[in-house]
């Protein structure tokens, strides 16, 4: 007979992996306290003796944090909103017709997912050169970080087209609606939950987008906050209270968006899990 497991055991084992997993973020916050004396001490503290928050207006205002965020938001919703329009459509056909060629188009996609940003980079920079987008270092950003980031949201899209049943459809098909009403009108308000949660992961994924952002962009009026904060880095960077501010300021609005809409993300991760 096999013994049932506990649950406190597993609850334990989950809280032990969050503490880890969460750790650097409290050593950020707690970081941005310390004076620099502290933020050296051996041994080190975990707690700040003299808690100072007045870094963060200070970073704020110094480092024009309201610039980088706002342009950190502009890139991200530009990226959101292609990918969404784009990988719908894509994730819609890949569900529904099956063929080889299909298969040969998913395949792409996932490969797509496999390069990573530092190899893409130099050949869209020739390109972006060649048709003159780098005149419009951010669109060239967002269309660059757009193609990045549609095979993850055509595939987990993918698998929530699947789980809306076919005969939904077809039933909507002999009361005479087209096919691309029967989109629209059935399959996509089924998918919404699944199309919403693909989203938010890709605009809180493009928030944080940095080489091809600090590679394109040369404006700093125009350069999102993940390359604002390399302008603390360099060989001799002492101010990590400051450094550990930005950072902060950078990372609570995405923390945020997703402690508040953590059970929908889920939800909308395994709606497709199963039929």
């Amino acid at each position: 007979m096999t013994r049932p497991y506990t649950p406190w055991l597993l609850v334990t084992v989950a809280l032990a992996l969050a503490a880890i997993y969460l750790f650097p973020l409290y050593w950020m916050y707690v970081t941005s306290l310390k004076s620099g004396s502290e933020i050296f001490a051996n041994p080190p503290t975990f707690w700040p003796r003299s808690p100072d928050p007045s870094v963060y207006p200070a970073v704020w205002v110094r480092r024009t944090m309201p610039v980088y965020l706002w342009n950190s938001v502009v890139i991200a919703s530009g990226v959101t909103a292609i990918t969404v329009i784009l990988g719908t459509g894509c994730a819609y056909v890949l569900a529904r017709y099956r063929n080889g060629w299909i298969d040969v188009g998913l395949f792409c996609v996932l490969m797509l997912q496999v390069l990573p940003a530092s190899v893409m980079i130099t050949p869209l920079f020739v390109g972006f050169n060649q048709v003159g987008l780098l005149g419009s270092p951010r669109l060239a950003v967002v269309l660059a970080a757009a193609a990045k980031a549609m095979p993850f949201f055509v595939v987990l899209v993918r698998a929530t087209f699947m789980s809306v049943p076919r005969e939904l459809e077809e039933a909507a098909l002999v009361d005479g609606n087209s096919r691309i009403g029967a989109f629209f009108f059935i399959v996509l308000p089924l998918a919404r939950n699944g199309i919403l949660v693909c989203a938010i992961l890709t605009f809180m994924s493009a928030f944080g987008e940095y080489i091809y952002s600090k590679s394109i962009i040369q404006d700093p009026g125009l350069q999102p906050a993940s390359v604002g904060l390399s302008g603390f880095l360099g060989p001799n960077s002492t101010d990590w209270n400051s450094i550990m501010a930005y950072s902060a300021i950078y990372v609570t609005p995405i923390l945020a968006i997703f402690v508040l809409l953590q059970r929908r993300i889920v939800a909308g991760l395994t709606s497709g899990a199963l039929k």
